[in-house]
């Protein structure tokens, strides 16, 4: 009987395919994170996430002795997650592992040792729409032979995730042609793959889960609220005096926006009539609420980071039910949704009700999550989340005027869990809004235009290279090796994963920063 080939041949083969899987998990998986890749052949995927620590585990030893031939600087270990040394991972890659796993339940389980609260499982799975389609494939001898035991359906993958103690955050679908047919690779692949339905047919399935944690108490959180304010003068003292205590300490941050009104000065005085609290009071280098959001965090102190409107259309004591859901873990940013409860007959026009409930499809596609109400200003988060969507802000670039969408899509890069709080909306008690209503609308939906490529269309950004004819190694194709395709892939994959890459560069040469905030 003939040998079978070994997997550098089928990697060198179905290079494109295996680009693809590059570009998907370097979109799911930041650099310098700490990565271990169970079932992760020649180290091709572990390598090209550039991580600053990471384990590859495959079952298949000379698989693994060529990959850490190829990537010295990473780590292999031959046999099972038994054989791995107990440290905790950012991410976890499970590389259609689940579907040649016998217990997949008790494979979740073993992984929980690895996780950390933050910890993301990133699960690829082939789509079971495609079983019948592989199978040929593999009996015409275009794919390598795989004999998988489970054929999981999402349903199934999502049952075992909550019984091993998991939480299902995104589940995204990648690759219609998985084969490089000039033209309509791209087409299929870059610019149809993505949309409603037809991404249903799509050949891989990506879901990002999220290990349970235990709860905080308040007693061990520090919380800071920004309440960025543009001419809110009647509003100031309410919002000091209505503001509940939250967690251990509470921090008060005033980011005062150019106001005509005398809100400053309002700010002076209720900050002296309160010196017991803990009041910040900042005046606004630019414009825009996104910008007096972004130098308002920059000051915070606190373990958890709130935005409170100065309008105090959101009740400033609703804002416990935030930190309680935050801390509890329901979800790592509480996004206010106003949506739910009845409101009162003067707090939102008809216009704006039927644009927010129009945008909150539009970015729940978008996000891959589903939310209800995503103009409403209060929001949630802790601080050390805030720290990674500034640590990774170069991807989308300073975009957003709001402030509400550079949290909003940082967070649902970052793979986070994002949950709606029902609030109740009240009249304005002072002043008039400071939101031009159809400007704002148009910008909002330039916004998710512009959105719409980073995080669905990202393919775009960097589509795989052509696959060049590869060095042999001897005369038969069979013998091709990692480390030869290693050193012919280099150049191309390792630029695309540096922070800061060509393709994140490329992407914001027509960053929407001057054009939105100079309208605002």
């Amino acid at each position: 009987m003939k040998a079978p080939h070994p997997f550098s041949y089928w990697f060198a083969r179905n290079n494109y395919f295996y680009r693809l899987l590059v570009r998907s998990f370097q979109h799911l998986v930041p650099p310098g994170k700490r990565v271990l890749n169970i079932g992760c052949t020649n180290g091709f995927v572990l390598n090209a996430l550039a991580p600053a620590h990471g384990v590859g585990v495959d079952a298949d030893e000379s698989i693994v002795t060529a990959a850490q031939q190829a990537h010295p600087h990473l780590h292999f270990v031959h046999g099972t997650v038994a054989q791995i040394q107990t440290e905790q991972f950012d991410y976890i890659l499970l590389s259609y592992t689940l579907m040649d796993t016998y217990d997949v339940q008790e494979l979740l389980e073993q992984l929980q040792p690895f996780c950390h609260p933050a910890t993301r499982l990133i699960i690829l799975n082939y789509s079971h729409l495609w079983e019948p389609i592989l199978w040929c494939a593999q009996k015409l001898g275009l794919r390598r032979p795989t004999p998988f035991k489970t054929w999981l359906a999402p349903h199934d993958t999502h049952t075992f995730l909550h019984l091993a103690g998991y939480d299902v955050v995104t589940v995204r679908k990648s690759t219609l042609l998985p084969a490089r047919i000039p033209l309509l690779a791209r087409l299929f692949n870059t610019w149809l793959a993505p949309l409603p339905l037809i991404n249903h047919l799509c050949v891989n399935l990506f879901i990002a889960a999220r290990p349970h944690a235990a709860a905080l108490a308040e007693e061990d959180v520090t919380v800071s609220v920004l309440i960025p304010a543009r001419n809110e003068r009647g509003n100031i003292a309410a919002a000091v005096q209505r503001c509940p205590q939250l967690g251990r300490h509470t921090q008060l941050i005033f980011v005062e926006g150019n106001s005509t009104d005398g809100t400053w000065d309002e700010m002076q005085r209720v900050k002296a009539a309160h010196a017991d609290k803990d009041i910040l009071l900042l005046k606004q280098p630019g414009r825009g609420k996104g910008d007096a959001v972004r130098a308002g965090f920059a000051q915070a102190t606190g373990d958890v980071l709130m935005i409170l409107d100065a309008d105090l259309t959101m009740p400033p004591e609703e804002l416990p039910k935030f930190l309680h859901a935050l801390l509890q873990r329901k979800g790592e940013f509480i996004n206010g949704s106003r949506l739910v409860y009845g409101m009162e007959s003067e707090a939102m026009r008809i216009a704006n009700l039927v644009a927010n409930w129009g945008f909150a499809v539009l970015f729940s596609w978008l996000l891959s999550q589903r939310l209800k109400d995503t103009l409403c200003g209060t929001k949630v988060l802790f601080k050390k989340d805030y720290e990674e969507i500034v640590a990774n802000r170069a991807y989308f670039g300073d975009f957003d005027p709001f402030g509400d969408f550079d949290l909003l899509f940082g967070i649902a890069k970052l793979n986070r869990k994002i949950i709606d709080m029902p609030v109740h909306y009240k009249n304005r008690t002072y002043g008039s809004t400071n939101i031009q209503r159809w400007r704002s609308g148009v910008l909002l939906l330039r916004m998710w235009f512009f959105a719409l490529r980073k995080l669905k269309f990202y393919e775009s950004c960097a589509v795989p290279p052509r696959q060049r004819k590869v060095e042999r190694v001897g005369t038969d194709r069979s013998q091709y090796t990692a480390a030869h395709l290693h050193d012919r892939d280099q150049q191309h994959i390792e630029p695309n994963v540096q922070q800061g890459g060509n393709h994140q560069r490329d992407c914001q040469k027509n960053s929407m920063s001057e054009k939105l905030n100079d309208r605002t």
